[in-house]
């Protein structure tokens, strides 16, 4: 309440006019300071001129005062240029002034009005020391008042740079909130002991939860724009037991009009502690890749598809196709190209799986490039109902590739999943099923098939982030499957911008793969997301262990048994070399598979078991199959990776 009132009344009085009226004041007064100090401070001099004087100079320092503006500055921001402004008022005034006394003694235009030239000067000097002194006594005064009246908060600024002198002054001048910045933080230890406008430069060696806690801080502002990931989650981790608050100044193309707000100082975000650097893409071939092109993307709404549409949107595309069956959040992903300016789509509700309805797609708008996103992706779900699994993951890809096929679609993109490697569910046995088929069908089309894997998207739609953060929000523990689960991450941007690079490099026939740098331990994203709600583990949020879900992995690989990698020209993309597949065979069986009967979940499985031999249940039902078959090929002295069909028909 104080905090409103305080700021309230503080900008509605001291309006400009207001400012403007005092500085007249303040004129005045020094014109007869000038007189007083040049007749030795008495009375002596002629009070009759000196009120004729008065209303000339008074209306010189109005029209100086308005011509200049110096009055409109907000008198509690008092900077620089804001005493550069009153000077330029005075000078004006000053030679004004001058000129007009000059005049009249030659000109004789008001006879016996003069001034003293040795007044003009001494008022010139006295006018601009106490209209720039009282601005930076109201500044001082107010600054002294808001911390008395107002909330005080201590705080660091992590950085020394151009952003960090910003987030200072942002702070400096904050209305609502009083900041008491304590010190700069910066990594260059031979900075220790400067400062930068009084404040100490503090070493990022000496940040830790003891400096923190006997110097009371509240929040540690993160202002570096190239802060080093690394940095952030080693800092974050050491004041898990601290309770101060981590924020970060957002990028400086996203100030409002070149100028930070505190407002926009936000959270430290958990896509900011990766623990890497950013994967950067900056190839100019993507321009000429998409130049003229009319691509489809399936799965637009979804968190990787709307990305790539809105990344795909920044080029010179003839047209964007957007495929997906969720009318509300295709929708929403319309309205946001709406927003940026762009026409170049056609949004089209439709269902992958309608091998028509695809085809009429694809004759009527002729897509020249495909972006595959479309997919059920949730392990739990999928173990559950894996004919849904199928029809989505198998057989809507096969129909989406062999449309493609047939329509001569230059590059085809399956954006595929690292669950697909070393399938433990049936989902990743599905996407690995729906990578086989493609591989088969480029060895019999011009279509440039092209798979991505990477791992877990960090936001995406039934990710873990929204879901701790859903939780945090209830106040409720945070649930977690194993203490020991790791996982790859990756953003949303870093994922959509691999794929475009991928389809760009792609000849055919490949499996990339990402470099996404170390697996995160699911367990301390956890605690650094709790530390970072500005709440305390586990005082405040509990984390609760609840056991593997069915076909959940404890971690997550990119490659599979027998296979090795190629590098190519990007230092994060790598191709992955597949063992070979008796591509008759499986296209055949994929194919048959795609026809099975809805209630035929057991058989559905068994199939895909013999298509994949690395497809090893874990925490599921169908872990009696791998037991069976592997009973079967011990007693029949069988080699432990061969799996076929006819294995299972055997153990049936």
């Amino acid at each position: 309440m104080i905090n409103n009132y305080f700021a309230y009344y503080s900008q509605k009085y001291a309006s400009k006019w207001l400012v403007l009226g005092i500085d007249l004041v303040s004129i005045l007064a020094t014109f007869f300071m000038a007189y007083f100090i040049r007749f030795n401070f008495t009375l002596g001099f002629d009070l009759t001129q000196f009120l004729v004087q008065l209303p000339f100079i008074l209306a010189l320092a109005a029209i100086s005062f308005l011509v200049v503006g110096s009055f409109k500055s907000v008198i509690r921001h008092t900077g620089f240029t804001d005493v550069v402004n009153v000077f330029k008022s005075i000078v004006l005034m000053s030679f004004t002034c001058v000129a007009v006394v000059l005049f009249n003694r030659f000109a004789d235009v008001l006879p016996g009005f003069t001034i003293p030239l040795s007044i003009i000067v001494m008022h010139a000097l006295l006018s601009f020391v106490v209209l720039s002194a009282s601005r930076l006594l109201f500044k001082m005064t107010y600054k002294h008042l808001k911390c008395k009246l107002l909330l005080t908060k201590r705080v660091l600024i992590y950085g020394i740079e151009d952003s960090a002198i910003a987030t200072y002054n942002a702070l400096l001048n904050n209305a609502r909130t009083s900041f008491n910045i304590i010190a700069f933080v910066d990594d260059d230890v031979k900075k220790k002991g400067r400062s930068i406008n009084g404040v100490p430069i503090l070493s990022y060696n000496r940040l830790n939860g003891n400096y923190v806690d006997s110097n009371n801080i509240d929040e540690i502002i993160v202002a570096d724009q190239n802060a080093d990931n690394g940095k952030l989650m080693k800092l974050v981790d050491g004041l898990v037991d601290s309770d101060v608050k981590v924020t970060k100044v957002p990028p400086i193309e996203q100030w409002i009009n070149g100028e930070l707000n505190t407002k926009q100082i936000k959270q430290v975000q958990i896509e900011d502690l990766l623990g890497r650097p950013p994967i950067k893409i900056d190839n100019p071939n993507l321009l000429n890749e998409f130049r003229g092109e009319t691509v489809l993307v399936t799965g637009a709404a979804g968190s990787i598809g709307s990305e790539l549409v809105k990344q795909l949107s920044n080029f010179d595309v003839k047209q964007l196709v957007l495929v997906d069956q969720a009318e509300s959040a295709l929708y929403d992903v319309q309205q946001d190209l709406k927003r940026d300016g762009k026409h170049n789509y056609t949004a089209i509700v439709a269902d992958i799986r309608d091998g028509l309805r695809i085809d009429s797609i694809f004759q009527t708008h002729k897509p020249t490039m495909v972006f595959h996103a479309a997919a059920y992706k949730h392990v739990p779900l999928m173990e559950k109902s894996p004919y849904e699994a199928i029809k989505i993951n198998v057989n809507g890809t096969k129909l989406l590739a062999d449309t493609s096929s047939r329509y001569n679609v230059k590059k085809f993109v399956f954006v595929s999943t690292d669950k697909a490697v070393n399938p433990t569910s049936v989902m990743g046995a599905t996407k690995r099923m729906a990578e086989m088929y493609i591989s088969c069908l480029q060895k019999e089309s011009k279509t440039k098939f092209i798979t991505t894997r990477f791992g877990n998207v960090l936001g995406s739609n039934g990710s873990v982030i929204p879901l701790f953060k859903k939780q945090i929000e209830n106040g409720s523990p945070l649930t977690l499957t194993h203490k020991d689960i790791t996982r790859y991450f990756m953003t949303i941007p870093e994922a959509s911008q691999l794929v475009l690079e991928a389809g760009t490099m792609g000849k055919g026939g490949e499996i990339f793969i990402f470099d996404m740098g170390e697996s995160v331990k699911i367990y301390d994203l956890a605690k650094n997301m709790i530390k970072l709600s500005g709440l305390r583990y586990p005082e405040d949020i509990d984390i609760k262990i609840t056991g593997l879900r069915s076909g959940e992995k404890l971690y997550e690989e990119l490659l599979a048994n027998g296979e090795n990698t190629l590098s190519t020209y990007h230092k994060k993309i790598l191709i992955s070399k597949t063992r070979e597949l008796d591509y008759a065979r499986v296209k055949s069986e994929i194919e048959e598979l795609c026809i099975t009967n809805r209630f035929q979940n057991n058989n559905i499985v068994m199939k895909m078991k013999s298509l994949i031999p690395e497809y090893k249940s874990n925490n599921s039902e169908y872990e009696k199959f791998d037991k069976r078959v592997n009973l079967y090929k011990k007693a029949k002295g069988i080699n432990e990776n061969k799996q076929d069909s006819n294995i299972f028909k055997s153990v049936k």
